[in-house]
C-alpha cells in the first residue's frame, strides 16, 4: 500500500504564453509512482487521479479528444462552462461529468474565483489525441510521446 495526502502536495502551476490556458494542479498519480510514498509498485495503475484550479477567464486544456481515454470530472467548487463536442453546458459545485473517448472536451472558468475540480482517468496503455481547433494530432506508447502533425510548441495554434 501507499499513501499521500492531497492537502499537503505542493501546487504546480501550468500557463500558456498568452494565459488563456491557465491551471494549478495536485497530481496525485504521480506521487504515488514516487519512492517517497513508498514501494514501487508491479504494474500502472489502472486510473489517473488530479486536483486542478482553473483561474478565472482561463480554460484548462486546449480544446481536445482521446481514441481511448475516458475522463471523469466532479466540480468541487466555482463555476464555468464544459466544452463538449458542440454543447457548452454551464458546470457549478457538485456536477459530476463524463467525458468518453471521441468527444473532443474542454472546461472554462467563467466565474470570479478559483474553479476547482478532481479528475480521474483511465490509464491507457496507448492513446490517439486530436485539437480540432488547432488541426494538432498525436499520440503517446507508454511513458513515449510522439506528435503526427508539424512539430509545433503545445500551445501553438490554440491562443
Amino acid at each position: 500500500m501507499k499513501r499521500v495526502n492531497v492537502n499537503r502536495m505542493p501546487w504546480t502551476e501550468r500557463k500558456s504564453p498568452k494565459g488563456r490556458f491557465h491551471i494549478r494542479y495536485r497530481n496525485v498519480a504521480a506521487a504515488f509512482r514516487s519512492a517517497k510514498t513508498g514501494p514501487r509498485f508491479r504494474g500502472e495503475p489502472p486510473f489517473e487521479f488530479a486536483v486542478l484550479r482553473i483561474r478565472p477567464g482561463a480554460a484548462n486544456f486546449p480544446f481536445h479528444s482521446h481514441a481511448a481515454e475516458w475522463e471523469f470530472y466532479y466540480i468541487a467548487s466555482g463555476t464555468g462552462v464544459m466544452r463538449a463536442g458542440r454543447k457548452r453546458v454551464k458546470v457549478k459545485p457538485g456536477d459530476c461529468l463524463m467525458c468518453p473517448p471521441g468527444e473532443p472536451h474542454q472546461l472554462i472558468n467563467t466565474g470570479r474565483n478559483d474553479l476547482v475540480y478532481h479528475v480521474v482517468a483511465n490509464n491507457s496503455v496507448a492513446d490517439i489525441w486530436h485539437y480540432p481547433d488547432s488541426g494538432k494530432w498525436g499520440f503517446t506508447v507508454g511513458p513515449t510521446f510522439f506528435k503526427l502533425t508539424p512539430v509545433t510548441a503545445y500551445f501553438s495554434g490554440e491562443e
